[in-house]
């Protein structure tokens, strides 16, 4: 390009005038997932495309997050001021504005490789341009497909008098695709990469930090430090509360854990603090729910129940809100080192990173992890990892402590015994996690802000390329993953184990893949893992409930040859290294008993299990009412809640929206309830009690038939959920108020 490497400007219509003149009008422009889009660049350049019918633009990228909008004019009233105040001053992306009312120009074409499930369920654009690319794969396919721009969003800061850059939340696909553009610049070909700084954006460590010349522009300034996207935690359901304390179960202490985001993450890290921090209370539930009597043997080789004492490491492509939870309670706390001698040492048990002990260099010399004579290389490892203290110099083979000398001939007994003066206290530059993207509320960024920078270095950032396999790295990464257990969500699982994730039997799809197979795959290549495989038993309500677990699926994105754990609400399948006929009586344990019969008669005729097996009476009452009979007493020890972690929604809200979601589920499994229901709501008055969501939803004025049908509505969805409880008067003047409206 016509710039310095590393150029620093304020105005982003500079930066696209300089890209087009020099890439051209063809531009294929890649940026990161989720949080990582560089939001005033892209709208810029967008904008470019609307005003030039002759610049194609194609953006490839993924999970492009957009504020809540609503597709009804009930939505819309319960979204709308939930938006403007959690999403304040976040700027939106101008295309996807396009996108979804159907304005986008024929020059412009986005192409994705993962997105919000549902989001795209029935539009055929999107589902045409979807790329079936696995995480790992993306920028390889991005190449594929022209990409010559890149850009991202950065934190920056001032590191030792020089100003340095984070790749932060998206560093995930950022490393390589700054590595592959660069290599296609040097073939010759014009490429730009372009960073856009926001300082809101928290400054992370790891593989994160890169210098300016990473980029050609650096867009920073006041108006690029715009707000992030921050969105609100989805609640937990009691049956989501259920397979979270199933999962829990299944965790080793001192082992790595992988989790998502959303209500089933939340879910387990609830578990998991519960079982740290109230282990009293979570033998109870383990008890009452019959999980120790049935999963015993199972969690005895694999999992524990007690408190963690030597902690997790979280080895996750996202770095969600629920681990900062797991760090708070402090389960997130095993560190590890990128040190193939040290992983050793620590779990064989030789070393603690809490303590270096006064042999370690014997131990080191022992393990051929330096050289009895050491050399300069030698000398950094011990310093930088703590091993020999701070301050020290090594010079023609000698160790200088101030004036103090020793020799670096370590093959002598005498030396080794002197050079004991110079040890550390403890281990440095170890981390508890190592995540290659994270987008969470805004109390996480805000955490992390918060830390020091020696405490924010515990938090890791990497490339996908290495976090989610463990190709070039594999002694390593085999060491630092012990006992991992890499947990994802899948929506259907047949009876024979195979798991279907991202997309519906008639080719729509409803996600992406994402980064689960990597995980699989990685999962079963690790001796002492195990892939859990999350699945809620049942979709729909009413004439339109299904069962999750099936006798077959028309799609399958993890095959039954790698079906390893499967936890349902009911219980947990461990379906690895077994014959089929014990597949499939697993599978129909942890089913809806709603639908154990048909299935069982599907193998049977299908020929996968004897014909005189029956289901064992113990797993014949799998109901959703079991469930709430088991756990929700338990709500008022202020556990299974539906936030577990605080969210950024009123108690009003909260209650508003469960009730609408009871409401949307009525409308299309029990429209007859739902049309009762109203027209009974009719024959009665509004109560009092439902004067606080009225005016949320502003419907306490009502001015229209429309408005009139809409609140009989909600009250018929709040007395629905229980909501409509009249425990104390409201005020005079506000009944006085009610009961004017009554009337309208």
């Amino acid at each position: 390009m016509n710039v310095k490497p590393g150029t620093v400007i304020n105005d982003v219509k500079k930066c696209v005038d300089e890209i087009i003149h020099y890439i051209g009008k063809e531009i294929f422009f890649s940026m990161p997932l989720a949080l990582g889009k560089p939001v005033l660049f892209i709208n810029e350049l967008y904008r470019r495309a609307k005003e030039d019918p002759e610049l194609k633009l194609t953006i490839i990228t993924a999970l492009t997050l957009e504020k809540p909008k609503g597709h009804t004019d009930l939505e819309r009233r319960f979204l709308g001021p939930l938006a403007d105040r959690v999403f304040a001053g976040v700027p939106e992306f101008d295309f996807m504005l396009d996108f979804r009312a159907g304005k986008l120009p024929k020059n412009v074409e986005i192409y994705e490789f993962f997105s919000k499930a549902g989001g795209y369920l029935n539009n055929p654009v999107a589902q045409q341009n979807h790329l079936a690319s696995n995480y790992t794969h993306a920028n390889r396919d991005a190449l594929a497909l022209g990409g010559n721009v890149f850009a991202q969003l950065v934190g920056f800061r001032e590191i030792n008098g020089k100003m340095m850059y984070s790749m932060s939340c998206n560093t995930d696909v950022g490393l390589e695709a700054i590595q592959n553009l660069k290599a296609l610049r040097a073939q010759g070909k014009k490429v730009a990469i372009i960073a856009e700084a926001n300082k809101n954006m928290p400054f992370m460590y790891g593989d994160a930090v890169v210098e300016a010349d990473s980029y050609d522009i650096i867009l920073e300034g006041p108006q690029f430090d715009y707000e992030l996207f921050c969105p609100p935690k989805d609640p937990v359901a009691l049956a989501d509360h259920m397979i979270g304390i199933n999962v829990s179960t299944l965790i080793k202490d001192g082992g790595t854990i992988q989790v998502g985001i959303g209500a089933l993450g939340d879910a387990i890290v609830s578990g998991l603090i519960m079982r740290n921090e109230q282990n009293p209370l979570y033998q109870e539930v383990l008890e009452k729910t019959g999980i120790n009597k049935r999963y015993g043997n199972l969690i005895a080789e694999w999992g524990g129940t007690g408190v963690f004492r030597k902690g997790l490491y979280g080895s996750s492509e996202m770095f969600v809100d629920a681990f900062m939870q797991m760090y708070k309670s402090g389960i997130l706390k095993r560190r590890v080192f990128e040190s193939i001698p040290l992983m050793k040492l620590i779990n064989s048990g030789e070393l603690t990173p809490e303590h270096i002990p006064s042999d370690i260099i014997d131990q080191l010399i022992e393990i051929q992890g330096i050289h009895p004579n050491l050399s300069e290389d030698d000398f950094k490892f011990l310093v930088d990892f703590g091993i020999l203290k701070q301050g020290l110099r090594f010079e023609k083979g000698f160790i200088f402590d101030e004036t103090a000398q020793y020799s670096a001939d370590l093959s002598i007994e005498k030396n080794r015994l002197e050079i004991r003066h110079l040890l550390g206290k403890e281990l440095l530059g170890g981390q508890v996690i190592i995540g290659a993207f994270f987008v969470g509320p805004k109390a996480f960024y805000q955490a992390l802000n918060d830390m020091s920078e020696e405490e924010r270095k515990l938090f890791g950032m990497s490339g996908v390329e290495k976090v989610n396999q463990l190709y070039g790295g594999e002694e390593l990464r085999t060491l630092q993953r012990k006992d991992a257990r890499f947990v994802n969500t899948g929506m259907i699982a047949t009876v024979l184990g195979a798991i279907a994730s991202d997309q519906l039997e008639d080719g729509r799809v409803i996600s992406g893949i994402g980064g689960q197979y990597n995980f699989v795959a990685m999962g079963h290549a690790l001796l002492d893992a195990r892939v859990i495989m999350m699945i809620k038993s049942t979709k729909g309500y009413g004439k339109t409930l299904k069962s999750n677990i099936v006798f077959k699926y028309g799609h399958c994105s993890v095959p039954k040859h790698l079906r390893d754990i499967i936890v349902t609400e009911y219980g947990i399948a461990d379906v690895r290294s077994k014959p089929e006929k014990q597949v499939i009586a697993e599978l129909i344990n942890i089913a809806d008993s709603r639908f154990q019969k048909q299935l069982l008669e599907q193998a049977k005729k299908a020929g996968k299990i004897p014909p005189d097996y029956e289901i064992p009476e113990e797993y014949r009452h799998n109901t959703p009412e079991k469930i709430t009979a088991l756990l929700k007493p338990y709500q008022s020890q202020g556990v299974f809640r539906p936030f577990p972690f605080d969210t950024d929604l009123t108690e009003t809200e909260i209650a508003l929206g469960g009730a609408l979601k009871s409401l949307k589920k009525l409308s299309t499994g029990n429209r007859f309830k739902l049309v009762s229901g109203i027209i009974k709501e009719f024959t009665r008055p509004i109560p009092a009690s439902a004067y606080p969501y009225m005016k949320r939803l502003k419907l306490h004025k009502a001015s229209s038939v429309q408005e009139r049908v809409m609140r009989k509505l909600v009250v018929f969805a709040l007395r629905n959920n229980s909501l409509l409880k009249n425990l104390h008067p409201l005020p005079e003047h506000i009944n006085n108020q009610v009961r004017n409206t009554q009337s309208l």
